[in-house]
């Protein structure tokens, strides 16, 4: 993966400030060359007096590890293939709040369920908001409804801003 791009040109920095070093500049010169502090000078020419030039290179930020590894997020698609109903919900329909529990059934982890959402969108998948609608809902009466009755209730364009 990497550094970010923006660590790229700090370590090219440093680096450029351990070579004026070497070529006999004082830190203060080094600092004015570069636009820094000399007390970041100072930092870096005892970071690579101790480790070399490679103390220089960038190095990204670590954060916190997953909780799942690599082989346990890769069976997360066959934990929703399974549905819903298998973990014990009404209904085959995922939400963030049951693959919470699934993941927490599955491989014994506690995840938020706002973090269960960015786990699934990491994977390419989307949780879906089941359209609710009634069971007797009457398809037929609905059509009759807004072809009949709609069009009288519905409001008529005034007159004045006609004109």
């Amino acid at each position: 993966m990497g550094a970010p791009k923006k660590a790229d040109w700090r370590e090219e920095r440093r680096k450029r400030a351990w070579e004026l070093k070497r070529a006999g500049r004082t830190q203060k010169e080094i600092a004015e060359v570069l636009g820094v502090t000399e007390g970041a000078v100072s930092q870096w020419m005892k970071s690579a007096r101790e480790g070399g030039k490679a103390a220089l290179k960038a190095h990204p930020a670590k954060g916190a590890r997953p909780r799942l590894t690599a082989e346990q997020q890769a069976q997360i698609p066959a934990v929703l293939a399974k549905g819903a109903t298998a973990y014990g919900f009404v209904g085959d329909v995922w939400n963030s709040r049951r693959l919470a529990v699934a993941i927490k059934r599955e491989f014994g982890v506690s995840y938020h369920p706002d973090h269960c959402g960015y786990l699934v969108r990491k994977m390419g998948y989307s949780m879906q908001k089941p359209m609710t609608r009634a069971t007797q809902r009457n398809e037929e009466g609905i059509e009759h409804w807004k072809a009949h009755h709609w069009p009288r209730l519905k409001k008529k364009p005034n007159k004045k801003s006609a004109q």
